[in-house]
């Protein structure tokens, strides 16, 4: 890659879904098994579906794909797939992206590594648990905390850990504008699930590229 950012950063955030690994398929699995357990549910959830909604908060994406039901509705169908979700994220986990513990390991020796995500509580965790590579980060901030938007939990993440110079690392629009308003430059993740067509200071194929530009 001709870009480089070499000597630019102090830190690295980085989004989870679509950027270090791809749970779409038990995360379809485990809400098609939430919709089984309640009758005013009839929706196939499919890993296109999960897809579509990477990216949002909890909250929004089960507003979008479940606009007719009721509020006390949603609220309960949502707390039913969290759950099913975090199961069988536990027991089966997702599809880490190639080489990631390789560059993990290389890039922690020059930059404070750390994820923020709009996922639900207790989903980092699990991914931290089912990869190994919790020791590679220095912490992480999701919604499920708080409810804060991920502009706040970035913002979070640079004062709490007095970051100088962070980058974001995310594969979607929102995770872009998310670190716009947050003031942290972003690199796209072009193989992740979303499309960034313009103001990122770079784009990346694979994780790997992250070593040829940082």
């Amino acid at each position: 890659m001709s870009i480089s950012l070499k000597n630019k950063f102090d830190s690295i955030i980085f989004d989870l879904d679509g950027t270090l690994w791809d749970s779409t398929a038990n995360v379809a699995a485990a809400w098609q098994k939430a919709e089984q357990q309640v009758d005013y549910v009839q929706k196939e959830f499919t890993v296109d579906t999960i897809r579509s909604i990477t990216g949002m908060t909890y909250k929004a994406i089960f507003e979008v794909l479940l606009p007719e039901l009721n509020e006390n509705q949603r609220e309960e169908f949502k707390a039913i797939a969290a759950k099913y979700e975090i199961e069988t994220l536990d027991e089966k986990g997702g599809e880490l992206y190639p080489q990631l513990e390789f560059v993990l390991q290389d890039l922690q020796t020059g930059y404070k590594l750390f994820i923020v995500s709009n996922c639900q509580s207790n989903y980092i965790e699990t991914f931290l648990n089912f990869s190994q590579l919790g020791h590679y980060f220095l912490g992480h901030q999701c919604y499920g905390t708080k409810n804060a938007p991920k502009a706040e939990n970035i913002m979070d993440i640079v004062n709490d850990h007095n970051l100088k110079a962070p980058v974001y690392v995310g594969d979607t629009m929102g995770d872009f504008t998310s670190a716009q308003k947050a003031g942290v430059p972003f690199i796209f993740a072009a193989y992740g699930f979303g499309k960034v067509e313009e103001g990122q200071i770079a784009t990346i194929e694979h994780f790997t590229d992250l070593l040829e530009i940082l």
